[in-house]
């Protein structure tokens, strides 16, 4: 420990925070005065490319040729816009390609003034397909913003790949990076705003991103933090879906620890259909419908007085989505709203594991949502992007089983009632404005941020029954219970979640073999922390060579996480004077509260922010190579470090103080539980990756990282072993996975079928060691026997691979591209491997060492659509 501590202070005073802010925020303005001195006249090349129907083509790659060298290269957006910066008088060739079209070429000359936008309309291949990636030229891009090791997902690429339900931010969510993840999730930004809404429709995306542009100022995460989704916009011309899918328990195999196969089904039918409205080209609209059934059978793995309890239980999930999208283009202006109304529910959640069916509990949530954009054009420099998007939402959420309380033995089992009785509202704002200008070397862009602003309100009558807490089935064979919680008092809560942000960035093209980025980000929020939170961020791209066939790319930056909304209404609710939660230890079983005994005389736990809590951030910072081996295929090599610092952890504060741990130093507060600042982290990653066609058959990436990731908190829920001695919390991270390798991609067999493939396999994670016992005697069980430090334990690697299977039968002979029916069967973990997870340290449960779940087994869905 000694050793750890001496480090710990060694690398805190070679690099103070402070320091290394000012150090980036110098660096990014000496790179946007460089770039002035440089300065020169340049133009902007802009343009749409569009199939033979005058439909846009989203995701379609466009390169500048000047002679026999590629100069830039873009890809067209979701309005099949693309648009070049810094481009200087002279001759080129603007040359589009996209898959399953000819590729399409237009000669211009720059002169003085900007050329008029370009308009290429690419004709329809052969039928014998080619599949096309990200990376089409034998050149690298040497921008700052454009980073070979993005993950690029588009439509086409979603319909061929192994999905589990449609879901595709579930299925992507593992490509993310747990150190860059903030408090409240991964980040998903949909549509230019970051947004809690993960029920997008397969059919509405036209591309999914993660890790672009990692060192953006404009976004509160790092690019490995965030998934970015953009939507498909109405189209001039009709198109449209209708798709049924299913999954079935006689097609599944059995789940290692299922006794019987649970008897799961899943039906779902979506429709979606776009097309201009009316006979205006100009406007255009989309519409999305969905109805979900989902029969689900968790399995419990348990164990009781009698031995082992194994069942399966029952729970029903169902949903509907619906959603309507118009567009209206004015010239190069366009205006878009788009209605989203979601309802769910969900019987018999909370089963399974060490959960008993009558422990689950029922809970729904709906809720309706409008989103508007507006991009205007001022001029061919200067691009105005305005989002905004309104939500209203409810929730429900109670017990099976009401007016029973709740028993839990710790890792063994838990019945009785779930002891939840809770109903939210939610009413929310964001917006984002982004200005962006483009002048001589320069790409500036500034902008406003509210990523939340809204009323949220709730009633809480949880566990208003009790819950007794046992730490091992002996104690719960003697009615030796250590610990007795129950609330009382007034649940009801309103309050206002306030955030704001602003950035500033400039890129700047010194020369056409180098690039920097500089910028910086203020975030602010309205409860828990301080209002220093400036985020400097830098990033460089340098060319090697004529033929710019590698480049090499760095970058560093801060990155600020803010208060979730669930601590702040624990810290208003557990005040005192409204919710009143009572902790009795070693209470008598089962007349706890006999007779008249209030609640409300008895001491509260009470839970509150440190008075010196502070913003938490992470330093970042990488530098890798992007080296293009031939045409459409690329490596990628990175190294990236993070240093977290003020990390969220919960700490009880009243604690029985040592050496005997006997009493509370506030006989009059029970537990008073302090939300903190106070963890650290360090982590380190090597990635290396191939994306492209790496084959004349096989398009896709294959990426393996190597890892290495210590802290010393695993966030808000988080407490120490001994809330006086953190000693022994500093040891690997609960998400520490030292290897990991992920293949994703599709083989084409032309007109006959496509194989989608994903394949991701790691080595396990880390557990911590507890006696299971109430050593300190605060109420927890998570304490370690001497010298034994958190997460010391190894748990089993995982591996899965998935397959799709896909073919497309026109079902007019005379029309190839009207009507059409596509067929597709998914197999999710084809080799039936056991996948344990979940293991046991606690020493006095009798799964000590063992796991008590696994991933699913073997699964298969089939879906039909036909599509025009």
């Amino acid at each position: 420990m000694e050793t750890n501590f001496r480090f710990k202070l060694r690398w805190r005073s070679l690099i103070p925070s402070r320091t290394i802010q000012r150090g980036v925020i110098w660096a990014a303005l000496a790179a946007s005065l460089a770039g002035v001195c440089f300065g020169q006249t340049v133009q902007i090349v802009s343009g749409t490319v569009v199939d033979p129907s005058n439909a846009i083509l989203y995701g379609a790659s466009v390169t500048l040729t000047s002679g026999k060298q590629d100069v830039l290269r873009a890809t067209t957006d979701a309005k099949g816009e693309f648009r070049f910066d810094f481009v200087v008088p002279g001759r080129y060739e603007v040359r589009a390609e996209y898959p399953g079209f000819k590729a399409g070429m237009v000669r211009i000359t720059v002169r003085a003034a900007a050329p008029s936008p370009l308009r290429l309309e690419l004709a329809i291949a052969d039928v014998e397909e080619t599949v096309r990636v990200d990376s089409d030229a034998s050149q690298t891009n040497t921008n700052a913003s454009e980073n070979l090791d993005l993950i690029r997902l588009r439509s086409g690429d979603l319909e061929n790949l192994p999905v589990l339900d449609g879901d595709v931010v579930g299925a992507l969510a593992r490509l993310l990076d747990p150190a860059s993840v903030g408090s409240g999730g991964a980040t998903v930004v949909i549509d230019g705003l970051p947004s809690s809404d993960h029920n997008l429709r397969a059919s509405e995306i036209q591309e999914v991103r993660i890790n672009n542009n990692p060192y953006s100022a404009e976004y509160a995460r790092p690019g490995r933090g965030r998934i970015e989704i953009i939507t498909k916009t109405g189209s001039p011309k009709y198109h449209g879906s209708v798709e049924y899918g299913l999954r079935d328990f006689r097609l599944d195999a059995r789940n290692a620890f299922a006794i019987e196969r649970p008897l799961q089904r899943r039906r779902q039918l979506e429709a979606n259909i776009s097309g201009p409205l009316l006979k205006d080209n100009n406007d255009t609209f989309s519409l999305t419908a969905s109805r979900t059934r989902d029969g689900l059978e968790p399995i419990v793995y348990a164990f009781g007085l009698g031995g082992p309890i194994r069942e399966n239980a029952a729970q029903t999930q169902s949903s509907t989505y619906l959603s309507a999208q118009f567009t209206r283009r004015i010239h190069e202006d366009a205006l878009s709203f788009r209605y989203t109304h979601f309802d769910w529910s969900n019987a018999g959640a909370g089963a399974g594991g060490f959960v008993l069916p009558q422990a689950a509990y029922k809970s729904a949530s709906r809720y309706h949502q409008l989103y508007s954009s507006y991009r205007a054009v001022f001029s061919p420099t200067l691009l105005n992007e305005f989002f905004v998007r309104v939500k209203a939402g409810d929730s429900a959420t109670a017990s099976e089983l009401p007016g029973v309380s709740k028993i839990v033995v710790t890792d063994a089992f838990t019945s009785g009632g779930a002891q939840v009785d809770r109903r939210e509202t939610e009413r929310r704002l964001e917006l984002n404005d982004t200005v962006s200008w483009s002048h001589s070397r320069h790409l500036v862009k500034a902008g406003l941020n509210v990523p939340a602003f809204g009323r949220i309100g709730s009633t809480d009558r949880s566990n208003f029954d009790g819950t007794f807490y046992f730490a091992s089935l002996d104690d719960y064979a003697r009615h030796k219970p250590f610990s007795f919680m129950r609330q009382a008092g007034d649940g009801h809560l309103v309050f206002w979640q306030k955030q704001a942000a602003g950035f500033v960035q400039d890129e700047v093209k010194l020369r056409q073999n180098l690039s920097l980025a500089g910028g910086v980000r203020y975030e602010w929020q309205n409860y828990g922390a301080d209002y220093h939170n400036f985020a400097p961020r830098l990033s460089f791209a340098y060319g090697l060579g004529k033929a710019l066939k590698t480049v090499v790319r760095g970058g560093a930056g801060f990155f600020y996480d803010a208060v979730p909304a669930s601590e702040i209404a624990a810290t208003l609710l557990l005040n005192g004077s409204r919710l009143h939660e009572v902790q009795l230890l070693n209470p008598v079983y089962p007349d706890t509260l006999p007779g008249a005994v209030s609640v409300q005389r008895l001491a509260p736990d009470l839970a509150r922010f440190s008075p010196g809590l502070a913003s938490p951030y992470t330093f970042q910072y990488s530098l890798g190579v992007d080296r293009a081996l031939r045409k459409s295929l690329t490596l990628t090599a990175t190294y990236t470090a993070r240093r977290g610092v003020h990390l969220y952890r919960s700490r009880d504060v009243n604690a029985p103080l040592p050496p005997f741990y006997l009493s509370r130093p506030d006989p009059s507060v029970a537990m008073l539980r302090q939300f903190e600042s106070s963890g650290a982290s360090r982590d380190h990653a090597l990635q290396a990756a191939l994306r492209g066609n790496l084959s004349r058959f096989f398009s896709g990436m294959v990426m393996y990282e190597l890892s290495h990731a210590m802290n010393d908190t695993d966030g808000f829920d988080s407490f120490p072993a001994n809330n006086w001695d953190l000693r022994g919390e500093w040891s690997r991270a609960s998400s520490d996975t030292r290897h990991y390798l992920y293949l994703y991609g599709t083989v084409s067999a032309g007109r006959f079928f496509k194989l989608g493939v994903i394949f991701s396999a790691n080595s396990g994670k880390p557990y911590t060691m507890t006696t299971g016992v109430d050593t300190y005697h605060n109420g927890m069980t998570n304490a370690r026997l001497p010298g034994v430090t958190r997460n010391s334990l190894q748990g089993a690697g995982a591996a899965t691979f998935d397959l799709r299977w896909s073919r497309e039968f026109p079902l007019h002979r005379s029309d190839k591209n009207g009507l059409r029916l596509n067929t597709a069967v998914d197999v999710f973990n084809v080799m039936n491997r056991v996948n344990y997870r979940g293991f046991i340290g606690n020493l006095s449960s009798p799964f000590f060492g063992y796991p008590n779940s696994a991933a699913p087994a073997r699964r298969i869905q089939i879906s039909a659509a036909v599509r025009f």
